[in-house]
């Protein structure tokens, strides 16, 4: 998949796609059924794939100060869609100056002339422009005059609800990975690279990979039973450990992260990049008497994790 940004995708090469538009955040059940309907198109009529996509999320850029609510950061979006089979990726910074376009203009000069797209798929709903004055009835009108082709995918339900980003976060926030799972169709994961802590896990005899979960909607603190794959480096692979999200509230005040222990692991990770899935939520994080008792919690929290492991579906 190629991963092109800004006026780097104008090229002759970069044009004439299939495109699906939206922020995927997550990357639900409903965004892959939007995806799908350009993969048809895309083959109906011999097109690459694509996805037009924004960064930042235009509700970092309206809202700076409201509290972390991605799902995914852009590198795990990226991907999760190249597993999809999306060949072109368009990352278009979602600036003031974007955010102002008139629909008629980010129509002409994103989709027809920058992109110059063949089909546009977009989901029921879908509002684009100034003020979000664009609809799909217009961005119809407007493909009509401009070249493009335009298809509005259903909505996606589940058990008789919508499938929503916000129905997702809800889950993780109440420690439900799986009922989150059902909506997004595979395990919502964290993504990122590890970073240095400062190595009490190693000093218990439980060393673990930190990653930041900064600019993420934070799944409710506690230890996970997970599947983990190294993405880079020389060990990558798919393993399964035991993840604590949290404060670590046994050693003061810190900035929420996710905390790794990998089973049957040794070997330094520093650099690398996890690819972490949450597949059952076992305790809420807690502080302990002492550390011994601490260390007794973590040795049943692994025994635990890998019986939830096997149980998995």
């Amino acid at each position: 998949m190629r991963i092109l940004r800004d006026k780097s995708f104008i090229g002759p090469e970069a044009r004439g796609a299939s495109l699906a538009i939206g922020n995927f955040d997550g990357v639900h059940l409903g965004h892959r059924a939007v995806i799908e309907h350009a993969r048809d198109i895309a083959l109906e009529i011999g097109a690459p794939l694509g996805v037009l996509t924004f960064e930042p999320h235009p509700r970092e850029l309206f809202a700076p100060d409201a509290p972390p609510f991605r799902l995914m950061n852009a590198g795990a979006k990226a991907h999760r869609l190249e597993k999809l089979g999306v060949e072109l990726l368009y990352e278009l910074s979602f600036t003031r100056t974007v955010a102002a376009l008139a629909p008629e203009t980010f129509a002409r000069e994103i989709l027809a002339e920058a992109l110059g797209a063949a089909h546009v798929t977009v989901g029921q709903g879908f509002r684009f422009g100034r003020e979000r004055a664009g609809t799909t009835d217009d961005l119809a009108r407007m493909g009509e005059r401009l070249g493009f082709g335009v298809t509005a995918a259903p909505l996606v339900e589940t058990g008789g609800r919508e499938i929503s980003s916000t129905s997702i976060r809800a889950a993780l926030s109440e420690g439900r990975p799986r009922d989150a799972a059902e909506m997004l169709g595979h395990w919502h994961r964290i993504e990122g690279e590890v970073i240095r802590g400062d190595q009490r896990g190693r000093e218990l005899g439980y060393p673990t990979a930190n990653m930041s979960i900064a600019g993420l909607h934070p799944p409710r603190f506690g230890v996970y039973a997970v599947e983990v794959d190294v993405l880079t480096g020389p060990r990558a692979g798919r393993y399964l450990g035991a993840s604590s999200i949290g404060v670590r509230p046994m050693f003061g005040e810190n900035l929420p992260n996710c905390e790794t222990f990998l089973f049957d692991f040794a070997g330094d990770l520093y650099g690398a990049r996890l690819s972490v899935a949450l597949v059952a939520f076992l305790r809420p994080e807690a502080r302990f008497a002492s550390v011994e008792a601490l260390v007794a919690q973590m040795r049943a929290d692994c025994d635990e994790a890998r019986r939830q492991l096997a149980a998995r579906p």
